[in-house]
């Protein structure tokens, strides 16, 4: 009988033990423990050493204050021309106040992606295929806006939620890729006739300045031999009136006359020498012949 007692006080100081060290707790950063008294919640303990009254308080919930991804499985959506598609995402979202999201919901995980979900199908069911692939983030933001009403009431902060993968059935991905590469082919005949169209403009505008500058240049040389002519006509015409002058003034002078007689007469010479084995054109009146022939040798005398 003896000890049977002792046996039984023994298992009580043993209990006792247990409980006191479970009546301390040391809480860790980003972490909170929920404390209920007697069954009713009484404090949050937040990090750092606490230290509870043994078969009064109880730690009843552990909630992890970071940030955590979850996961949404992926579910068929209908998009607003019918056409069936999958999706999945993930969900960023952390407590805020461990209260409520003890006592606030059951599992607010799990409450968490039910709701991404049907918010997902509800826009995705707006949307026709093509734009699902561009509206990601409009979808993304409508499905964290929901949840952050809901949030309010489970203690939590949905940070963001990113839609992972659309996956279309086989048909309409074969017809999608069909279609982009029709579009890739388009694009490439149309940057080739653009080429093309280009590299002939490009020709034609280098055989157009390529004329122009042969136009100019022919224009331009028949300046220079217009006007070498003028200064050839020019420098003759003054070399003319100089030889005229000059033989005006050696005929004023005395003697000048008989000079020029005599000179004339060496050109006559000169003249007659140099019209041999030629036609001879003579005057109509051959009683004028001498002026005739003075009037030649004047001449070959001015030019010379």
């Amino acid at each position: 009988m003896d000890l049977f007692v002792l046996a039984i006080w023994g298992l009580l100081f043993l209990v006792v033990i247990v409980k006191f060290f479970q009546s301390i707790r040391l809480v860790s950063t980003k972490t909170a423990h929920i404390v209920e008294r007697l069954g009713q919640y009484h404090k949050t303990l937040e990090a750092g050493f606490h230290a509870l009254i043994p078969f009064f308080d109880k730690v009843t919930f552990v909630q992890d204050l970071r940030e955590e991804a979850i996961d949404v499985p992926p579910q068929d959506c209908f998009t607003g021309d019918e056409v069936k598609v999958v999706v999945d995402g993930v969900i960023y979202m952390s407590i805020v106040d461990p209260v409520k999201a003890s006592y606030g919901i059951v599992d607010y995980r799990y409450a968490a992606v039910q709701l991404a979900q049907t918010t997902t199908r509800s826009v995705i069911g707006t949307l026709d295929l093509d734009r699902t692939f561009e509206e990601r983030d409009v979808m993304s933001a409508k499905v964290v806006e929901v949840l952050d009403l809901a949030g309010a009431a489970w203690g939590i902060r949905v940070h963001r939620y990113e839609i992972k993968n659309i996956t279309p059935p086989d048909t309409v991905r074969n017809a999608m890729e069909k279609e982009v590469n029709a579009e890739r082919e388009r694009r490439a005949i149309l940057a080739s006739s653009e080429g093309d169209k280009q590299s002939r403009i490009n020709r034609s505008e280098g055989l157009k300045t390529e004329l122009i500058n042969r136009s100019e240049g022919e224009m331009q040389r028949r300046i220079n031999e217009a006007e070498g002519q003028a200064e050839e006509i020019l420098a003759i015409a003054g070399a003319t009136a100089e030889s005229i002058r000059k033989i005006a003034t050696v005929v004023v002078q005395p003697a000048g006359s008989e000079a020029l007689k005599l000179q004339l007469n060496e050109r006559y010479i000169n003249v007659l020498k140099s019209l041999e084995n030629s036609k001879i054109i003579l005057p109509a009146d051959l009683t004028q012949y001498q002026n005739w022939v003075d009037n030649l040798a004047l001449d070959k005398l001015i030019k010379d």
